[in-house]
């Protein structure tokens, strides 16, 4: 079978003019530097710009850096950086199925044997954005010499390259960058910004070239949401490419929906002009909202449901989906407390749909997201998305979220070790092992060795270290998840799950 490439498309071209339309995507500057090869990446930022320039109104590549010795990068160079991103899922509940071969990707540069190709891009008038996902534990402060070739950590590459910048074009103000990380921390763009000024200072780098990096550049918060499996399995690749009717060593899977939220004014429009072709690229001068109705109405029902779903026998999201009675868990806890406890001012209808939207990402057939995935580091999860959500719940109706304590009685149940191993301690179901991949996995083991399931359900909602209030002083929530655990020792994890649906929900306000 063929491989993809510039040579193949054109084989395949219907036309002259098709052959045209590809070389001129082909050829367009480059004008996006990016800081990672992963699959997110390719399959929304690289998606948008792709999608834009089809439609002649960003017109613009993207140099890829490779930072780390991790994978091979060989396959971008065999494709001419060309990959067929397969767009599966529901959307507006229709289903989706799109392939598209995106050719926003103009070379992949290494910067451990490619660092001067990398900098040479500072001295490119027409570059104007960089983009990053190089994990949360790259968007980090380490000592750095922007000198080396190259500096070890991303920030300081960045440091470095806009240190090339600034010396190609004589500190013009007018040549500074608009930068936007995505990696998926609060305040990314912030966050960023102090690394590389602390770098800067530590670099011992000239007044002059600091101001113009604070006053120059515009550092962006941003939200990016979409499910992007990694490499499909081997039957799977083999049934697209058949499908396709050729090979892609790139094949990236993605789901319909998409989100990247962008923090900025009108010059970050003006650059990022991408945005016009999406209707998922949002700019706007506070992205909050974004950011709380992902955390708390997605990623807070995965967590409390995620427990509940993997001790009642189902794998993945979508076969939860399939149960009738854990589909209507998973709404009855998204709309009636999650929705109404979030702890920022949304409009009801706009939280309403993006809820449902929520649900329809939950039931795409395509898309194998595991509850044990999503449990992992369990108990940070359930502080940063969960607590401020029951506590605002509380303050608004000071009654017990009965599908919020259920989750956490789970929560408490799953966290139930048996055994360690290698450092890593298992749960037991049914039989068979299950990781706990938590750094509080010790804590619950100990407590679960020592403690009865009431004294336990009351010392770890006493925890302050865990959740930074005393969850006990809320009415009614201590023994509410106290008899939903003792309900899931004596009768397992789904008959609490029918239990919780006869009680009644709270509606209104």
């Amino acid at each position: 079978m063929s491989q993809l490439s510039y040579n193949f498309l054109h084989h395949q071209a219907a036309s002259p003019a098709e052959i045209v339309a590809q070389e001129q995507l082909r050829n367009l500057p480059e004008r996006v530097l990016q800081f990672g090869t992963g699959v997110l990446l390719r399959g929304l930022p690289d998606y948008f710009i792709d999608k834009a320039n089809r439609q002649g109104i960003f017109n613009g590549r993207i140099v890829v850096v490779k930072s780390t010795d991790a994978g091979d990068a060989s396959a971008f160079d065999r494709q001419d950086g060309l990959y067929t991103l397969c767009i599966r899922g529901v959307e507006d509940r229709q289903m989706v199925e799109e392939n598209t071969v995106c050719a926003a990707i103009s070379r992949v540069l290494s910067a451990k044997s490619q660092w001067a190709d990398i900098l040479a891009c500072a001295a490119n008038p027409l570059m104007e954005m960089v983009i990053s996902n190089v994990t949360e534990v790259g968007l980090q402060l380490v000592q750095d010499d922007i000198r080396d070739q190259p500096p070890v950590s991303f920030p300081g590459k960045l440091l470095a390259f806009l240190y090339a910048r600034y010396q190609a074009f004589d500190g013009a103000r007018d040549k500074g960058m608009v930068i936007v990380p995505t990696e998926l921390i609060p305040n990314n763009g912030r966050v960023l910004e102090a690394i590389v000024l602390e770098l800067a200072h530590r670099n011992e780098l000239a007044s002059e070239f600091i101001d113009w990096l604070e006053t120059a550049n515009v550092f962006c918060n941003s939200l990016v949401d979409r499910i992007v499996p990694g490499r499909p399995d081997a039957a799977t690749r083999n049934a697209l490419s058949n499908q396709l009717g050729y090979d892609d060593e790139l094949l990236t899977i993605a789901e319909a929906y998409r989100l990247w939220a962008i923090e900025g004014d009108e010059r970050v429009q003006s650059v990022l002009s991408f945005h016009q072709a999406d209707k998922g690229v949002f700019i706007r001068p506070n992205i909050d909202l974004f950011r709380e109705l992902k955390l708390r109405l997605l990623n807070g029902t995965h967590t409390l449901s995620c427990a509940l779903a993997f001790l009642s026998g189902f794998e993945t999201v979508r076969d939860a989906m399939e149960d009738e009675c854990v589909a209507a868990f998973l709404s009855n806890l998204m709309l009636a407390e999650l929705v109404p406890g979030i702890p920022y001012p949304v409009d009801a209808k706009v939280a309403q749909r993006f809820g449902l939207e929520v649900q329809d990402r939950f039931r795409n057939p395509y898309i194998e997201h595991r509850w044990l995935s999503i449990s992992m580091q369990y108990t940070m999860k359930m502080q940063m998305r969960n607590i401020p959500t029951l506590l605002h719940y509380y303050r608004q109706y000071g009654v017990v979220p009965q599908y919020m304590a259920l989750g956490f009685a789970a929560y408490l149940l799953f966290m139930r070790a048996t055994e360690s191993r290698d450092e890593v301690w298992y749960g037991n179901l049914d039989g068979r092992e299950y990781p706990i991949q938590d750094e509080k996995a010790g804590y619950f083991a100990d407590l679960w060795a020592r403690q009865s399931p009431d004294t336990l359900t009351t010392t770890v909602l006493q925890n302050k270290s865990l959740w930074g209030h005393d969850l006990t002083l809320l009415p009614g929530f201590e023994a509410a998840v106290r008899d939903y655990l003792l309900q899931m020792l004596e009768k397992g994890a789904f008959a609490a799950v029918a239990t919780v649906l006869n009680k009644p929900v709270l509606a209104d306000k």
